[in-house]
């Protein structure tokens, strides 16, 4: 289920967030965060290093960081260091940059745009849309999109009852639909699309995306039979 959730990256001045929900709150990809605030080409020996140096000034940082799946640019999913929106306001303090306060203030109007959700979910399929139409994509488009996204949790949610828990699961079932609708697996789609961390389905036509809806559809009823 994890590989469907509608805001798994965020943006902050062009540069993109990983993030995913965990425990009912936005966690973030850290080396994402230390790239964006430092432009370093070596995010992840950044982090290592400050990592280092937090643990032994003493700092309880380290002891809130999760390793969650997160899609790396190569498409596959990797354990990353994750963080809460609290312990990455600490992070930020040990990282020199002009841009800390700015970002700041982008994280707390995330965190607060998650709290809003939770008490008004259609919010975010609202502000989903919104971002779907700034992005230029036609409304016929955005009712496909938004419709597949219902029916993929439908799907998940039935996958979930029947025993599937690890990521690795969905990812299998998923393939197997994806070879059956279209040839080939998600991230051979991706190659031939040329895509790399982008969402697929965010990069899929009307027609890719009923021949996907379709498939996952019919995975579903099969499975209630």
């Amino acid at each position: 289920m994890v590989e469907e959730i509608l805001h798994k990256i965020a943006i902050f001045q062009k540069q993109e967030i990983r993030r995913v929900i965990y425990e009912n709150e936005w966690w973030f990809a850290i080396i994402d965060i230390v790239e964006a605030l430092t432009g370093s080409e070596r995010p992840r020996k950044y982090w290592n290093d400050l990592k280092k140096k937090l643990a032994e000034e003493g700092s309880e940082v380290s002891e809130n960081i999760g390793q969650l799946k997160l899609e790396a640019a190569d498409g596959k999913k990797y354990f990353t260091d994750c963080a809460s929106a609290k312990t990455v306001f600490r992070i930020i303090q040990s990282i020199p940059s002009p841009k800390a306060e700015p970002f700041k203030h982008w994280l707390a109007r995330i965190g607060y745009e998650r709290v809003q959700e939770i008490d008004d979910p259609e919010l975010g399929t609202k502000r989903t849309r919104a971002l779907y139409r700034a992005k230029g994509y036609s409304e016929g488009w955005i009712e496909n999109r938004m419709r597949g996204i219902v029916i993929r949790e439908e799907l998940t949610d039935e996958w979930d009852k029947r025993g599937a828990k690890q990521q690795e699961d969905y990812t299998i079932l998923t393939a197997e639909i994806s070879k059956a609708a279209f040839g080939v697996t998600p991230s051979e789609y991706k190659k031939l699309k040329g895509l790399k961390r982008e969402n697929l389905r965010d990069h899929m036509d009307d027609f890719e995306l009923i021949f996907n809806m379709l498939g996952e559809r019919s995975t579903t009823e099969i499975h209630r039979i």
